[in-house]
């Protein structure tokens, strides 16, 4: 199994000295944590995307180029990229670009986004959110297997013989569907035959396997090879000595980051420290404990789903870049040996 850290870049006051820090900072430190996570073998690193203040990174592509110069081996992968609102064609150019600057290691995770933000920014209409989708995933798959490419679509310009270039050293670049909990989007990823990634914030895991035992079954139903589909999980994390210490040390993180993603929606609440300690039970999905408790909670999943990727989000809620270091190294040292060895038998 491939295991891998991804960060959304949020920029949060740290709860514990009431300060945030810049744009310029974050960046800064995102790719810091990259090359500590590919000098301690981890084997993806993922950066999101969002259009807000609140908000570092607004183009995966440019970051994770700079962060092919200064890493090696481990993969790159936008986390999510915001489909609806990004023209394809654009897409393709940057990810083939990063993938000629990194050797191969570009991928592309594709959202329909949790924020309508980039919509009014792009000047898309929010009543063609999933149609938009459907037709930029359309043609990026044309892009990725065509060099010249004839298409027609609906809400963007057709294209008839268009050179799309540059070509990445990959003969493919690897395209995930990233799914939170439809079955719809799961359904899609298998008839397209892409990855499916999932994010899993918290509850049981069970109630995911619907998505993966979907995706499965419509990838077969449209001849697409199931040794050739991979299913990731996704989710937030944190590592300590013990289950009790890694509560004690991350439940200001945690509730600090609902705190304010829940503002972005309306709702002035967090989570509660009961609530929290619930959510980080053995059965759950909330990937907080020991490291014996996170390879549990892995393999367990693993069993589950038989997935072939796991990326942790750990730098949540203003939380210093100190404990993200330490959770990078917990991950690649403790955690990550047993999870190969395990799922390589």
């Amino acid at each position: 199994m491939e295991i891998g850290i991804y960060t959304l870049a949020d920029l949060t006051l740290d709860p514990q000295t009431g300060k945030t820090i810049s744009s310029k900072q974050r960046l800064e430190e995102i790719i810091k944590a990259a090359k500590m996570a590919d000098e301690a073998g981890l084997d993806v690193f993922g950066v999101g995307e969002h259009h807000r203040l609140d908000y570092a990174v607004s183009s995966p592509a440019v970051v994770l180029s700079a962060i092919s110069q200064v890493t090696k081996q481990i993969k790159l992968t936008s986390a999510t990229t915001v489909l609806n609102t990004i023209d394809p064609v654009r897409l393709f150019e940057d990810f083939a670009t990063l993938d000629l600057l990194s050797s191969g290691r570009a991928e592309i995770m594709a959202g329909r986004g949790a924020f309508l933000d980039s919509f009014r920014l792009f000047g898309y209409d929010t009543e063609d959110y999933d149609k938009l989708f459907e037709e930029h995933i359309d043609l990026l798959l044309k892009l990725i297997a065509n060099e010249k490419v004839t298409w027609k679509g609906r809400l963007r310009s057709s294209l008839k013989d268009a050179e799309i270039a540059p070509r990445p050293v990959q003969q493919k670049l690897p395209i995930w569907i990233g799914v939170g909990s439809t079955l719809e989007s799961a359904e899609r990823a298998g008839r397209l035959g892409t990855g499916l990634a999932i994010v899993m914030l918290g509850g049981d895991p069970n109630l995911y396997k619907p998505l993966v035992d979907r995706y499965r079954e419509t990838a077969a139903e449209n001849d697409h090879s199931l040794e050739n589909l991979k299913v990731g999980v996704t989710g937030h994390a944190y590592i300590s000595k013990t289950n009790h210490q890694a509560i004690e040390e991350f439940f200001p993180y945690h509730s600090n980051y609902w705190l304010h993603l829940n503002r972005q929606h309306g709702i002035h609440q967090s989570i509660s420290r009961g609530d929290f300690e619930r959510m980080c039970r053995k059965e759950t999905a909330l990937f907080v404990g020991s490291s014996q408790q996170i390879i549990e909670k892995i393999m367990s999943q693993y069993e589950l789903f038989g997935h072939q990727r796991f990326i942790a989000q750990m730098d949540i809620g203003g939380m210093p870049f100190k404990k993200v270091a330490e959770n990078i190294e917990k991950l690649a040292t403790e955690v990550a040996p047993v999870i190969r060895k395990e799922t390589g038998k």
